[in-house]
């Protein structure tokens, strides 16, 4: 069912802010208002669109009376009463609550589950699915932290990505992810089972979050790289630890302000990853059963290699083409549980 009179609120609000724009404003007002008409201007269109619909369905149905225009009209109708619920789902779609979190830019932590090295070596794949992801989809990708191990696995990660929409497509990637393959180290041929975690958390501005710096413990370390030949020590590491919560943040590139600067930019995300959460929870009892709720503890994702097989076990999909996931073809499953949580806020808005 369409909510007429939201359609006119949107409708007047998107005009007052189309007659504020033209009237001129300062700097700061006028950028606040050329956000909300961007963010608007796609549901206005979506709502002209519909109305348009509308009224070439009556003007079609008035031709009936019409001797003259009765066989144009039959004609026309049926074409037209067939684009009615396509056009009413692309509105009720435009019209769905936004996450603010959305158009952010996000960090990505990537960290080894149970498996030992290769639960290490499956959280490296993970790093790589998520880099050529962010590369077809002309997004930033910069490490902030990364903490190998000898066999090349992933210790830790935590990496800055940059773009359009960054947050929205990757909000769903948070969880346990799990592997089943033959390790390289396994000489009899068994299939073992590792896992990994993922966290996406979207950056936080400073309007985002507020740190009090008497809160902070910063902490100048002497960092190291992978060992062997490449050992790299310098003064310049960082760790930052926010006392009240008792979060940790390293960041170790060679400028120390630089870490400091990233580290900080680390903290806030997950000080405001946290906030989402406390009101997640405030407004659902059942967090567990939301897509996108934050909750980490349960797995999302199976990679079967010896099948090619991916599973995403929150939507029951199963795709067979895991070497091309792997490379970080990733749309498909996006998508689909792009498409599966809007499903769940209509049925939330109708029910």
């Amino acid at each position: 069912m369409i909510p007429m009179p939201r359609l006119a609120q949107i409708t007047q609000r998107f005009q007052f802010l189309e007659a504020s724009m033209s009237a001129g404003s300062d700097g700061a007002d006028f950028a606040k208002l050329a956000k909300e008409y961007s963010d608007l201007k796609p549901v206005v269109d979506q709502i002209e669109l519909y109305q348009q619909l509308q009224r070439d369905l009556e003007e079609a149905e008035a031709m009936l009376e019409d001797p003259e225009m009765a066989e144009l009209a039959r004609e026309e109708l049926p074409r037209l009463r067939a684009r009615l619920p396509e056009v009413e789902a692309a509105l009720q779609l435009s019209l769905l609550p936004r996450d603010a979190a959305d158009a952010k830019p996000a960090m990505l932590e990537i960290r080894p589950g149970t498996g030992g090295d290769e639960a290490a070596l499956f959280a490296a794949d993970l790093l790589r699915m998520y880099q050529r992801y962010a590369e077809a989809r002309g997004w930033g990708f910069d490490l902030i932290e990364e903490q190998m191990t000898e066999l090349g696995g992933v210790k830790e990660v935590v990496a800055h990505i940059t773009g359009q929409n960054v947050f929205a497509r990757l909000k769903f990637e948070s969880g346990v992810h799990r592997v089943q393959r033959v390790p390289s180290t396994e000489s009899g041929g068994r299939i073992h089972t590792s896992a990994a975690t993922v966290a996406v958390l979207p950056e936080a501005e400073d309007v985002d979050i507020d740190i009090n710096p008497n809160d902070l413990r910063i902490d100048t370390m002497r960092s190291s790289g992978a060992g062997g030949q490449h050992v790299n020590t310098t003064d310049s590491a960082v760790r930052i630890t926010h006392l009240p919560t008792g979060i940790v943040v390293t960041s170790s590139e060679k400028s120390q302000h630089r870490n400091r600067d990233k580290a900080m930019q680390v903290l806030k995300a997950r000080l405001y990853d946290m906030e989402r959460s406390r009101m997640d929870s405030e407004r659902s009892a059942d967090r567990a059963a939301q897509v996108g709720s934050g909750d980490r503890s349960e797995r999302i994702r199976t990679y079967n290699f010896p099948q090619g097989r991916m599973t995403d076990h929150r939507i029951n999909l199963t795709l067979y083409r895991l070497e091309a996931v792997m490379q970080g073809d990733l749309d498909e499953i996006v998508d689909a549980l792009t498409a599966d949580a809007q499903a769940r806020q209509l049925a939330e808005m109708e029910g």
